[in-house]
């Protein structure tokens, strides 16, 4: 058996690919443990990996930090591919309220390390880690140990004491958070009969039908009607004479024609008065069949693009509408309803809501794709010439006024901003970014399991001593503080002061503090995706800001 002893115990790449698979899989396995309904998930990994290097296991030093850097590289790039499609739209529909709250819970969690560094005997660097920790960011923990390397010597000792630093904190970090949601669920979370609980239906895609009896519609076009509307809709179709038929833009308007109108239900209102009335029909019932309400040759079906030459063009310059008399209600992107506008471009894997006959339909999707096969093999050269790019960005030095040293984005902030920058504007240019959500959920996991394990033990050698240490207790009240103090402040001013509902403001804690945890914990609490739409908005600029600022914290201060 001395073979099996050898793989085991003497350093090598095997050794390194063994322990870190037991240690991710054994972690994964008590992630699934709850307590109270809380369960760690993937953090169990960390903590798997901190008991293992406890017993400083002999291990391959170089093939450790590879998989520790890589498994981040990898998780961070597809994290920017995933939001990427759908950043910079939400930034314009309040994702920038959302970001300068996040920004300034960011700001207040440096400012108290600031102090702390003066009014405690706690090192920068130890602080800096049980911030890591007490914001559940190991991504950042690993752009400030990389700083460190910059600023001074090696030194592994200060390396391994911020890892120890943040697993200490990384707990309260967690719970910290959760506690947080749920004392404003109390106070401040919707009630069953507030305007409140029922805001988020405003805002989401509505069905109603219209009778048209204003005199000055009469007449008009599809399109002169839209150039005159304020708000945006979609006619999905149109009743005259008994005949139903899928309004194109040259289509005239008449007074008494019955429209089927798609759009938001804030919005019905003003399209009300803009056609006449509304009639008093329930389309929004889940058991309508669609293809059947109207005794016509119309059906609904949705159209997957897929053809990589569509990819990158403009929803208008294809003229499907006038050409082949179809309606495209919907467009789904990455789990985002978007309004098909003519001037929106499509991506690979978009999914398109098509009303049309059966022919025109069939002829619609033979020029978008529609072939799932497709889309099951991800594009490759795209994701490794990304994380290339990305790794180049990172490594750029920049500069800042006072600094004798520059800040670099590192191996964190750089794949994630190339990572969004894929994912939103590759169609333009024809690069073919897509991946499964499947895909892209595996790359993610992967990486962040991968590095937790890495980074649990590399921590765990001196973690139990730094916890019994007189100042073990301090370092876990000042992650505490670290935690529950921006939450609280910034959560407060977010409902109370800017009128934030209560599902934005818990994606927003949540991305803030790059916990999914307590996103998970928040989307339990409410019906519908704004916590996970909020947490996507923040991530990435939380994510860029934690990374520079604590790059440009220990260059000062140290």
């Amino acid at each position: 058996m001395n073979w099996l002893t050898e793989t085991l115990l003497l350093p090598s790449s095997i050794q390194a690919v063994i322990v870190l698979s037991v240690v991710s899989a054994i972690g994964l396995q008590l992630g699934k443990i709850k307590i109270f309904n809380i369960s760690l998930g993937i953090t169990f990994v960390f903590f798997v990996g901190i008991i293992v290097g406890h017993f400083d296991l002999d291990m391959n030093k170089d093939m450790l930090q590879y998989a520790q850097n890589a498994s981040l590289v990898l998780f961070v790039y597809a994290l920017g591919l995933q939001v990427g499609p759908s950043f910079f739209s939400s930034l314009k529909k309040g994702g920038f309220r959302l970001n300068m709250l996040s920004f300034g819970l960011i700001l207040t969690s440096f400012i108290l390390t600031i102090i702390f560094s003066y009014a405690t005997d706690i090192s920068l660097p130890n602080l800096i880690g049980i911030l890591s920790g007490a914001t559940t960011n190991t991504p950042v923990l690993g752009a400030a140990q990389e700083a460190m390397t910059q600023i001074a010597t090696e030194d592994s000792s200060v390396l391994s004491g911020m890892a120890s630093a943040c697993a200490v904190a990384y707990p309260m970090g967690v719970v910290g958070v959760i506690l947080a949601v749920a004392v404003m669920r109390v106070f401040w979370g919707p009630k069953e009969d507030s305007d409140v609980s029922h805001q988020k239906k405003d805002t989401e895609t509505y069905v109603s039908e219209f009778l048209i009896v204003n005199p000055a519609v009469d007449g008009l076009t599809v399109g002169e009607l839209m150039k005159q509307s304020p708000k945006k809709f979609v006619i999905s179709r149109l009743w005259r004479d008994g005949k139903v038929t899928i309004p194109i833009s040259t289509t005239q308007l008449q007074l008494h024609d019955h429209l089927l109108i798609i759009s938001i239900k804030s919005d019905t209102d003003s399209i009300k008065l803009l056609l006449g009335e509304q009639e008093n029909v329930d389309w929004n019932k889940e058991d309508i069949d669609w293809n059947h309400i109207d005794n016509s040759q119309l059906v609904s079906r949705r159209i997957i693009v897929t053809k990589s030459k569509i990819n990158g063009v403009k929803l208008g310059t294809l003229r499907l509408r006038n050409t082949y008399n179809i309606n495209i209600t919907r467009i789904n992107r990455a789990g985002f309803d978007l309004y098909p506008s003519p001037d929106l471009t499509l991506q690979i894997g978009d999914r398109l809501t098509v009303v049309g006959e059966t022919g025109a339909i069939n002829a619609v999707a033979k020029i978008l794709g529609d072939e799932i096969k497709r889309l099951q093999k991800p594009n490759l050269i795209a994701i490794f010439v990304g994380i290339a790019l990305g790794l180049v960005l990172g490594a750029i030095p920049l500069p800042f006024p006072g600094l004798s040293i520059p800040v670099k984005l590192g191996i964190a902030g750089g794949p994630i901003i190339i990572g969004i920058l894929m994912g939103a504007y590759g169609p333009r240019f024809h690069v073919t970014t897509y991946a499964t959500q499947s895909t892209n959920l595996f790359m993610r996991q992967f990486g962040i399991v991968v590095y937790l394990a890495c980074l649990g033990i590399s921590a765990g050698g001196d973690f139990f001593d730094t916890v019994f240490r007189p100042e073990g207790a301090l370092w876990v009240g000042v992650g505490a503080i670290l935690t529950i103090l921006p939450v609280a402040l910034v959560g407060f001013v977010a409902i109370k002061i800017m009128g934030v509902s209560y599902e934005k403001t818990c994606g927003m804690l949540s991305g803030s503090m790059a916990n999914p945890m307590a996103l998970d914990y928040a989307n339990s609490t409410v019906d519908g995706d704004e916590p996970a739409a909020a947490y996507a908005t923040v991530y990435p600029v939380a994510m860029f800001a934690r990374i520079i600022l604590t790059q440009v914290l220990l260059l000062v201060f140290l």
